[in-house]
């Protein structure tokens, strides 16, 4: 088992009661991950506004519904493909909301916006680009899981530079913005490598 794995398996195992109270209250996966969205927009209108540390502690709130959705389906045997779409999209939803607030906070609230709103858009298009890859190459029935910068890492970066502000979160935006970007192309070539094999 990986460092990932172990991690996730760890905080799952810290939200087991929080799963096993939601279950007992009918409380649905499907409402859980779109709570988690729900949540996450107020926390993106909160770093447009200039409240990053809000907005660092909402995400992780949110995170933590992106955790929970996923244990409560297994537990409760509810494990849908409707379900494993909404959850995808929802990360989607996340990650291009807290961009768009970050973008707008640099906008309106800094004199070097110029700089921190492109690499952003940068980081952006690799988040998507990242996601769309693999979503593409399993589309195929090739699995793309690998990558330097999966999703789980982009967010705890985001929560590091929020939490941190200043010259941290700059930072973490060209670290995002470059890591992404690489990510992207790790993908592309290792799809590249199995469908190379797959022809000869």
């Amino acid at each position: 088992m990986d460092w990932k794995k172990s991690i996730k398996m760890a905080i799952r195992g810290v939200l087991d009661p929080v799963v096993k109270l939601i279950s007992q209250m009918g409380i649905s996966p499907v409402a859980v991950t779109i709570t988690g969205v729900l949540i996450s927009l107020i926390g993106a209108v909160s770093v447009g506004r200039g409240n990053l540390v809000t907005g660092a502690v909402i995400l992780i709130i949110s995170g933590l519904c992106d955790t929970i959705d996923g244990s409560l389906a297994r537990k409760d045997g509810r494990v849908t493909l409707f379900g494993a779409f909404i959850d995808s999209t929802g990360d989607r939803i996340t990650e291009m909301a807290y961009f768009g607030g970050l973008i707008f906070y640099y906008l309106h609230n800094t004199p070097a916006g110029r700089f921190h709103i492109f690499f952003l858009l940068l980081a952006l298009a690799g988040s998507i680009l990242t996601s769309y890859t693999r979503a593409r190459a399993e589309g195929l029935g090739m699995e793309c899981k690998v990558g330097l910068l999966e999703r789980p890492e982009r967010i705890v970066l985001m929560i590091v530079g929020l939490l941190f502000g200043s010259f941290v979160l700059t930072a973490v935006i060209v670290v995002l913005a470059l890591l992404t970007i690489f990510t992207f192309i790790q993908r592309v070539m290792h799809v590249r490598r199995l469908t190379a094999e797959r022809d000869l």
